[in-house]
């Protein structure tokens, strides 16, 4: 199985990097992307950047370019719900856009042509829930915005009361996989909670430990399920 693995950031991809030993450097079409395995399967993984438009650039070219089985994004995202809490892992069973709308007579969420949400096959999540039961599984929802405010964060669940957590990147990979025919899985860590407090502190105090918890568990769903 060959799997594609994307991050947004450099401090996400070299977490990724340290569960994948002996890695080589490739070139892309011009940009870096590093081969190696985890558990026996081959991997290329690399940066996607921040944002939908990036990140659809660039799941595009990795999908043309290696033909993967899988595409995983993993990485960091926001806590959208008293549900979840900065450290939880998030596995998302269904992704969608926060700040879509096509106009009258269009579902919010919903990019022309698609489906509002964007589903992983189901028996992959089935699998993460048994290998991984201390993960949250539910809706993240995507927007080119940090979201940092209470009121955004209620502008989103007015639009889509059961999301769990929003980022930057996924429903625009989950899209693209969608056009190619490529499954995806989407496993993030919740960085900081938007609204509560200072999130965009929360979001810089973050980073050390707590971010290896969703590369870790990458790691043993790709060992064990895949």
């Amino acid at each position: 199985m060959r799997i594609a693995i994307l991050a947004a950031m450099d401090k996400e991809l070299s977490l990724l990097l340290s569960i994948m030993p002996g890695y080589e450097e490739i070139d892309i079409d011009g940009r870096t992307y590093y081969k190696g395995s985890i558990g026996g399967k081959d991997i290329v993984a690399g940066k996607c950047g921040i944002g939908k438009v990036n990140a659809a650039l660039n799941t595009y070219r990795l999908i043309e370019s290696v033909d993967p089985d899988l595409v995983i994004n993993s990485g960091v995202a926001g806590g959208a719900s008293s549900k979840i809490h900065i450290g939880d892992v998030l596995i998302a069973d269904k992704v969608a856009y926060h700040d879509v709308w096509c106009g009258p007579g269009t579902e919010y969420g919903a990019a022309d042509g698609f489906p509002r949400f964007f589903l992983p096959p189901s028996e992959i999540i089935e699998k993460c829930k048994i290998k991984e039961p201390q993960a949250m599984v539910g809706l993240i929802c995507s927007g080119d915005k940090f979201i940092s405010k209470a009121e955004e964060v209620r502008e989103i669940n007015s639009h889509f009361p059961e999301v769990l957590a929003v980022d930057m990147e996924s429903a625009a990979i989950a899209q693209t996989c969608e056009v190619c025919g490529i499954p995806f899985l989407i496993v993030r860590v919740m960085s900081d909670t938007p609204g509560e407090g200072d999130n965009i502190s929360q979001y810089k105090d973050f980073w050390g430990e707590a971010p290896k918890k969703t590369f870790a568990c990458v790691e043993r769903i790709i060992e064990e399920i895949l």
